[in-house]
């Protein structure tokens, strides 16, 4: 059929794919089967039906019991099927008769055409419906995402309509992770933004803190690809973790300049930049100590470390390259968001005159 066609030509449409290897299948057609295509006009222009013919051969061949024998002290099923000399070749079952309603033995070859062919050896479900399993190993060097986009790719030029492809085992789970991790990203900062502004009762101090995000996300991905890391799971969650690490840095000094502007009444650049000297100290001290516990993960240290190490790689390389910018960055940021809200409040004081 359909589903056993197809997944042959996708089949050897994977084996050809780069990255993969030890492609193989769960179908087998090897079977051989036989065929009884019933002459149904034929069969019921001598008053034969369908059901009487599939009876006959289930006499003849699937050992139904017709009756049971009790003894004085034990039963006995009694099954009835033809003597196996008779089921050896497929030629024999062209002798077996089938008795009519009129009480006629009418030859079995007369109302059936027997046709041979070959067929799978077990037919697999998957839910309530036949499927046939491909699985495949990675070569070093491929990533899942890679192949899985692959064989998505392969199958939507193979698959007819009729027949549907998903993935199973680990190609799911991670088509499963992947395609909410973008999402938990997002509601993340999103989250981050909303305590944030609750913290300081005001919508724009929040964004200062978060302008280190971009450079941190662009440091992870650039030392992911400079290392050829694949962007896999472990990948997401340390950018996830990424985020958390490095807002800390934009926190500590705009905290320290609110303070400043409150208490002292100094200026936007004067509040920032006395805020980057005093914190620079903490800052340096707890980007390092994060830095330095994520090196190992990174190094890919331990069993399966292979696995972590793009987790390790996005945060140190992430926390280097946004250490690097965020103190040149977010002061500028800082100055700019308050010179503006300064003028913001300077019209709205001027428009209420």
């Amino acid at each position: 059929g359909p589903l056993y066609d197809s997944s042959a030509k996708l089949l050897e449409k994977m084996r050809a794919l780069p990255g993969l290897t030890d492609v193989s299948s769960d179908l087998l057609i090897k079977s051989p089967e036989l065929n009884v295509v019933i002459r149904r006009d034929l069969a019921a222009s001598l008053g034969l039906t369908a059901g009487q013919i599939e009876e006959a051969l289930l006499n003849a061949y699937a050992t139904p019991q017709i009756s049971t024998i009790y003894g004085a002290d034990n039963q006995y099923q009694v099954l009835v099927e033809l003597p196996p000399a008779y089921q050896e070749h497929p030629e024999q079952l062209s002798l077996l008769n089938v008795r009519a309603a009129s009480g006629a033995l009418i030859p079995l070859k007369t109302v059936a055409e027997l046709k041979e062919s070959t067929g799978p050896l077990s037919i697999n479900h998957v839910g309530q419906l036949p499927a046939v399993t491909i699985s495949f190993n990675l070569l070093p060097g491929t990533s899942l995402g890679e192949a899985v986009e692959a064989i998505k790719s392969a199958s939507a030029d193979t698959l007819p309509q009729s027949v549907q492809a998903s993935f199973q085992g680990t190609a799911q789970a991670f088509e499963k992770a992947i395609r909410g991790m973008g999402l938990l990203l997002l509601l993340a900062i999103f989250v981050i933004y909303i305590v944030l502004g609750i913290l300081y009762e005001d919508f724009i101090h929040p964004i200062t803190i978060l302008t280190a995000l971009p450079f941190a996300g662009v440091g992870a991905l650039a030392t992911l690809w400079g290392f050829g890391a694949e962007v896999s799971l472990y990948a997401f969650v340390g950018i996830i973790m990424l985020v958390g690490l490095v807002k800390k840095n934009g926190i500590m000094m705009v905290d320290f300049a609110i303070a400043a502007r409150e208490k002292e009444g100094k200026s936007a650049r004067a509040a920032i930049h006395e805020a980057c000297l005093i914190r620079f100290r903490p800052i340096m001290m707890t980007t390092m100590a994060a830095l330095m516990g994520a090196l190992p993960i990174a190094f890919g240290y331990g069993a399966g470390g292979e696995a972590r190490q793009p987790l390790g790689l996005a945060v140190v390389g992430g926390l280097l390259f946004s250490q690097l910018l965020t103190l040149y960055v977010t002061p500028v940021f800082y100055v700019v968001l308050e010179h503006w809200q300064e003028r913001r409040r300077a019209a709205k004081q001027a428009a209420a005159i």
